[in-house]
């Protein structure tokens, strides 16, 4: 496989390599997600054909391999890691896993253009990349792992590419066992779920019209509004996008909308709206009849919610920026529903973004936790008695999940937690036994979420 030397056009290279290097380097350095910078990269037009694939494939897998890159190329590597410049670093990474993860692109090629990018990028250092790439196929077959019977955290980081703290925390929730499990699903492509917008369209429909055009779709397995779609496409692309006939939208996800029960004619607040999937299903639930108010803290953000609501064409939508740490945001018992998709650490997505696992640390779940409880208190004031709140993350950490409920039910006797098995008994390997919604990537194969729901019984 030959691909073409760098080359620059504006601001953005022809070069899927380069790109995808470039895009790494900057996503270290600004903090920013993977999925809009690779938008913004393909959406300019400059990479073309096999090429664009290459340069997503580069970012999304090293960023859900890193872990397990990094342990191999400590062991090739002379010095420590922190001492190797940041661009031959990023350089050796995307040669090693071309050797590792891809086997299409032939190992003289991996290894010839890393070092072309080197010396292209960060020129002292073609002669270090070009030395330890070699120095990986030579030594591969014995590259070390830590032992699992011994310690099966950092074997499984090590070889599932995940922080050790994090499968310390999943060990302790899981055990060993399903913790690799969940570890493996996580570093996985995940697939792509569109939820139809059946105000406009019905899933059939849209199934027979991906048939149609040759686009691999099925129904989901839980969701009735579901479809998940095998490979690789340009959402924009796909047959109904324009028309506002599906949004895309994880299974789970799509599940929270169901649970919150809706119903039309009612006024509901979608407290942390971002990015608008699931204010979008709750106007659908209410057949776009009642009031639907959906705030978040971002103006920026609440800018593509409102997109989303326009191509869905949807009229019972009023979108706010609000700020949810302030208590008096709406009247006391304002709301016959509240949803607060609480912001997260988001661990139960990470295979959509991987770049968030290495960002995070075992304390920030702490923080994030007592954000939560705030949040939570200060939503749950608006709702009327009789009225039901829907708490969720897409996290699967115990402490900002069932702790929260919990610490909120107990210093709240005014609520109650209702069973959502009483509610939902087709979902019953969904929902634990004393009724919060919990579901996994390795068990069901959707993003890693949780739901419980509060009945406000008195002020």
């Amino acid at each position: 496989m030959i691909i073409r030397r760098a080359a620059k056009v504006g601001s953005f290279s022809a070069n899927p390599r380069q790109a995808a290097c470039e895009t790494l380097l900057r996503i270290k350095k600004e903090g920013v997600f993977a999925d809009r910078l690779i938008d913004s990269e393909l959406s300019n037009g400059v990479l073309e054909g096999p090429d664009r694939g290459l340069y997503a494939e580069l970012v999304f897998g090293v960023l859900r391999q890193q872990g397990t890159l990094d342990h191999i190329l400590q062991q090739l590597l002379e010095k420590p890691m922190i001492e190797l410049d940041p661009q031959a670093l990023v350089i050796l990474r995307i040669g090693l896993y071309q050797l590792t993860c891809l086997d299409r692109i032939p190992e003289s090629a991996a290894v010839n253009e890393s070092v072309n990018l080197a010396k292209l990028i960060t020129p002292g250092t073609s002669g270090l990349v070009n030395a330890v790439l070699r120095n990986y196929l030579r030594r591969r077959d014995s590259i070390s792992f830590p032992d699992m019977k011994t310690n099966p955290a950092a074997a499984i980081a090590a070889r599932h590419s995940q922080p050790e703290w994090l499968v310390e925390q999943w060990i302790d929730q899981l055990g060993v066992d399903e913790a690799r499990q969940l570890a493996e699903a996580s570093s996985r492509q995940p697939p792509l779920t569109l939820r139809v917008n059946t105000l406009r369209s019905g899933r059939d429909e849209l199934l027979h019209e991906f048939e149609r055009q040759g686009i691999q779709a099925a129904p989901c397995h839980y969701s009735p509004d579901g479809i998940a779609i095998a490979g690789r496409h340009t959402i924009s692309a796909l047959p109904g996008f324009e028309a506002g006939l599906f949004v895309v939208q994880d299974e789970a996800s799509q599940l929270a909308g169901l649970l919150l029960g809706a119903q039309p004619g009612e006024r509901i607040w979608d407290a942390c709206c971002a990015p608008g999937g699931k204010s979008g299903h709750i106007a659908q639930q209410m057949d776009d009849r009642g009031e639907l108010i959906a705030t978040d803290i971002s103006r920026s953000k609440l800018t593509l919610v409102q997109e989303s609501l326009r191509r869905l064409g949807l009229d019972s939508v009023t979108t706010a920026v609000a700020d949810l740490h302030q208590p008096d945001t709406f009247p006391v018992g304002y709301f016959d529903r509240i949803l607060l998709d609480a912001p997260c650490s988001g661990l139960g997505v990470i295979r959509r973004n991987p770049e968030a696992k290495w960002r995070l640390f075992s304390g920030d779940i702490t923080r994030l936790a007592a954000v939560q409880k705030t949040l939570l208190q200060n939503a749950a004031a608006r709702l009327k008695p009789g009225g039901r709140l829907l708490y969720s993350t897409c996290s699967t950490s115990e402490a900002e999940n069932e702790l929260v409920v919990e610490d909120f039910l107990a210093h709240n006797p005014g609520y109650v937690l209702d069973n959502l098995n009483d509610y939902f008994p087709g979902w019953s390997d969904l929902i634990a036994f004393y009724g919060m919604f919990r579901v996994w990537p390795h068990r069901h194969g959707m993003d890693g979420f949780f739901a419980a729901r509060i009945k406000r019984i008195y002020h």
